[in-house]
């Protein structure tokens, strides 16, 4: 649906398609016994937070101020982990989460005497083993930072806390390949698992996506659950919004240097980062790989290789043309910024009865104050 009315660039979110998604996440939960809780640092848009809560078990984090969103404005479970705790953040969210999963076993034994008595206490555990398509987002990739390795761990830990964190995935479509991790980990740490109340096996399993195997997803979850007797978690965060929202943006001007290129009013090293750090292509709604009109969609940011996509169209473009950039939820409104003063994206919600609902909005003023709030005289 276009909105003309509506100042470009915007994010769109389209809660029927969200609910679609979070009955895919219903379904399974009823066959597998598993629980879900939102990955904020994948998306952390609470306006829209009446739509999921009914579906999620609560939230999971990175750092504190993300526990404390999961708690404001979600509650159910809130889990907290980070890569590193200061005593300060410990003490800032160990009130307020259910649990606290500690990435070493130096960050547990230094902060656990804080949690103790408050919340359950975790740890994360590197497998060495994973499913990503891209080394950057490899949590096993070599000298990894992230979780215990099995070699590493002293047994007698699995006494004192009450369950484990393994995150190995990336956008896994493959309900096989996930089964393999599985069963990997069963073999690698099923004595210390049997000890444990919980596992939390991370996010990054895309079962929302079209043709994946839910049933079989299940299937594997319930066996690995009853086998060491624990209850499971996912920790789904693109999974729960792919597919759901657009970044609407305007072709401002159209330059030509051997190639068309249309210069839009966003950016992605402002407003869709991982399409720059990942080199992932954007898709842009109504381009046609058949199409005889070839363009670059530029951004308007002063970064050369700042570019949504390359990409093909029917018809030509005009300057004041809108364009939907599609899948545009996971990784883009948690990593807004303001570079080169760029006005940031509005964020609204279609409702399912065609209300469109304003999020949130932003200006000068919310520039200005981000880089400093007083004068040094």
């Amino acid at each position: 649906m276009q909105h003309p009315e509506l100042k470009t660039p915007y994010f769109m979110i389209d809660e029927s398609k969200l609910i679609r998604n979070l009955e895919i996440a219903k379904k399974l939960k009823e066959l597998s016994g598993v629980k879900l809780v939102l990955a904020l640092k994948c998306f952390s848009t609470w306006g829209v937070f009446d739509i999921i809560k009914p579906y999620l078990d609560g939230t999971t984090s990175s750092g504190p101020f993300e526990v404390k969103l999961g708690y404001d404005t979600f509650g159910g479970e809130t889990h907290a982990y980070s890569v590193g705790y200061s005593e300060d953040d410990v003490k800032e969210v160990a009130d307020i989460c259910d649990k606290m999963i500690f990435n070493s076993q130096n960050q547990l034994a230094a902060h656990r005497h804080l949690v103790e008595g408050k919340a359950e206490l975790g740890l994360r555990l590197n497998p060495g083993v994973s499913y990503a398509g891209q080394d950057l987002a490899d949590p096993a990739r070599q000298f990894s930072r992230l979780g215990v390795q099995v070699n590493h761990i002293n047994p007698e830990v699995f006494s004192s806390i009450d369950g484990v964190m393994f995150h190995m995935n990336c956008e896994n479509k493959d309900v096989d390949a996930f089964i393999r991790l599985l069963d990997d980990i069963s073999e690698q740490f099923g004595t210390y698992l049997d000890q444990l109340k919980w596992v939390s096996l991370g996010g990054g399993v895309f079962f929302t996506w079209p043709g994946y195997d839910v049933e079989k997803l299940a299937a594997a979850l319930k066996a690995f659950s009853d086998k060491h007797g624990v209850q499971l978690y996912l920790e789904p965060g693109e999974a729960i919004i792919t597919q759901t929202t657009d970044l609407v943006v305007t072709v401002v001007d159209i330059v030509e240097n051997e190639l068309k290129t249309a210069i839009v009013d966003s950016a992605t090293e402002a407003h869709r980062l991982d399409t720059l750090i990942y080199n992932e292509p954007a898709s842009i709604l109504g381009a046609s790989e058949s199409g005889d009109h070839r363009y670059v969609i530029g951004s308007c940011s002063c970064l050369a290789g700042d570019q949504f996509c390359v990409t093909q169209f029917d018809q030509p473009l005009e300057i004041g043309q809108r364009l939907h950039i599609l899948d545009s939820a996971g990784y883009t409104m948690v990593k807004l910024n303001w570079f080169n003063g760029l006005k940031m994206p509005s964020i609204y919600c279609q409702r399912a009865n065609g209300e469109v609902q304003k999020l949130n909005e932003f200006g000068y003023e919310d520039f200005k104050r981000s880089l400093s709030q007083w004068s040094v005289s």
